[in-house]
């Protein structure tokens, strides 16, 4: 298949376009390459992509565009027609939306609808997209299931993708375009972005530096090894969205429709406890950690599970990676890329 995959040089747009390439299909990545993180670790995942191309007869190209300048992503839609778009860039972090919310409203709002236009108008037959796990907000009811609400966010960064899936639905219903939304947890895994616990914790622990746990590291998390996830994602794209034939207006299920649109949660069904996940990395690492205990930071959730259910039913998903494991893969990689050898 000829696929669409923006974001591709961030974390999970990279894995997935790898993804692609190494099963045969053709790529067409699109990124902005902006500077939210350090951009040498964007165009190395890049530099990945183009020997995993090598050889492989043109099957991948790479546009550099914002999502947000319509006239350039009508340019990198040129270049299909695509079987499939898997839409991934976004402008992540939680806490950066408290800071910069301008930020989320150019990528994650005015990005996401000048997709969905583009998508439309070239007919595509499937669009996936990454929601996230921070959708369910201030619900607590555990373990988080699609088929409850998800109508209170904490934070911006949350609130404009579950825009993106109300946004999706509208689309998916006006013109019968199959959309599904997938609300990824917790993410992590070689070549995972500076900003994130994994790679932050790694580095200080090997600087000798402290790690701040917020909420005193009571948060649990459904920590997700990136190659369980790529795995979900691409099955489910292969997966084209259908309308449900026993949806009920006056029951409404909020994750399918009577339109060609679904969401699914997509996480490793197994939540850990942050002191045991920095526990790994200490492990993997082969040193302790300084640790700095502090208050829960605003805008967090203090517990994320994923009911997998949904997804398992639809494509067979079934993680399979540890913590332990998908941790120690992590270290190995951030040792090679930083040069830092152990002790």
């Amino acid at each position: 298949m000829r696929v669409l995959v923006t974001g591709n040089a961030g974390f999970i747009g990279f894995h997935t376009a790898r993804r692609l390439l190494e099963r045969g299909d053709s790529v067409v990545g699109i990124d902005v390459i902006n500077d939210y993180y350090d951009p040498a670790l964007k165009r190395a995942r890049l530099a990945v992509l183009d020997r995993v191309a090598a050889g492989s007869g043109g099957r991948y190209r790479f546009h550099h565009c914002n999502l947000a300048d319509r006239k350039t992503l009508d340019a990198c839609f040129a270049d299909g027609p695509f079987d499939r778009v898997i839409h991934l860039a976004a402008q992540a972090g939680v806490r950066y939306s408290l800071e910069n919310p301008h930020a989320y409203v150019e990528s994650n709002l005015i990005g996401f609808a000048n997709m969905l236009e583009a998508c439309r108008h070239a007919s595509t037959p499937h669009l996936v997209y990454a929601s996230t796990s921070s959708v369910y907000g201030a619900n607590t009811r555990m373990p988080f299931s699609e088929h409850h609400g998800a109508d209170h966010p904490l934070q911006f960064y949350a609130a404009t993708k579950r825009a993106n899936e109300l946004m999706a639905h509208s689309y998916s219903h006006l013109f019968q375009m199959p959309t599904t939304g997938l609300r990824f947890f917790t993410v992590y895994g070689p070549w995972g972005r500076p900003d994130m616990a994994l790679y932050q914790f790694t580095r200080n622990i090997i600087e000798g530096k402290p790690i701040q746990l917020f909420n005193n590291g009571q948060h649990v998390r459904d920590f997700t090894y990136i190659d369980d996830l790529v795995e979900g994602v691409i099955r489910v794209s292969d997966d084209i969205a259908q309308p449900n034939p026993a949806w009920d207006a006056a029951s409404p299920d909020p994750a399918t429709s009577n339109a060609p649109f679904r969401i699914f949660n997509i996480g490793n069904n197994n939540p850990v406890q942050l002191l045991d996940y920095v526990e790994a990395i200490e492990d993997a690492v082969g040193r302790k950690a300084i640790r700095e205990l502090l208050p829960m930071q605003p805008g967090d959730l203090p517990d994320t599970y994923a009911d997998v259910t949904s997804l398992v039913q639809a494509v067979n998903y079934q993680p399979r990676t540890t913590v332990r494991d998908g941790v120690a893969r992590f270290v190995a990689w951030y040792r090679e890329y930083t040069g830092s050898a152990p002790a």
